[in-house]
């Protein structure tokens, strides 16, 4: 399956319609399409204890894993309030990113400059932390 980054973007709104976001009002959606050409997405779900929510970008790599998928080719995120506004992957899925990334792992967002702008892990989360 081929998946253009356009794709993944819609895929990820959609994903984003679906998220619980009671509490801050900041909803997120994310698509990724892993090395076996496969489809996942993922929204946020918040929680009055606060630590307990999952970002969508999580949801979306936990969604990959449960599916036997080991590899992120590409991710896409969208969120903000109410329109969709600059919204780069936190600094927590940014090393989950990473965790199932490789250099040619594409990162599309909506950043500060107010369009879609495409990342590589090494730009969103330089000198990451790695076990091996």
């Amino acid at each position: 399956m081929s998946v253009s980054g356009e794709q993944l973007v819609e895929l990820a709104l959609v994903a984003r319609q679906n998220a619980y976001a009671r509490y801050s009002n900041y909803t997120v959606g994310a698509a990724l399409i892993d090395d076996q050409g496969h489809v996942h997405t993922g929204c946020n779900v918040e929680n009055a204890a606060y630590p307990l929510g999952n970002c969508a970008e999580a949801a979306a790599i936990a969604a990959m894993v449960n599916a036997g998928g080991r590899r992120i080719v590409a991710i896409a995120v969208v969120g903000g309030k109410g329109d969709v506004g600059a919204c780069t992957p936190c600094g927590g899925c940014r090393q989950r990113i990473q965790e199932f990334a490789d250099d040619d792992t594409t990162i599309i967002v909506h950043d500060d400059s107010e369009g879609w702008r495409t990342y590589t892990i090494a730009e969103l989360l330089p000198a990451s932390f790695h076990l091996i």
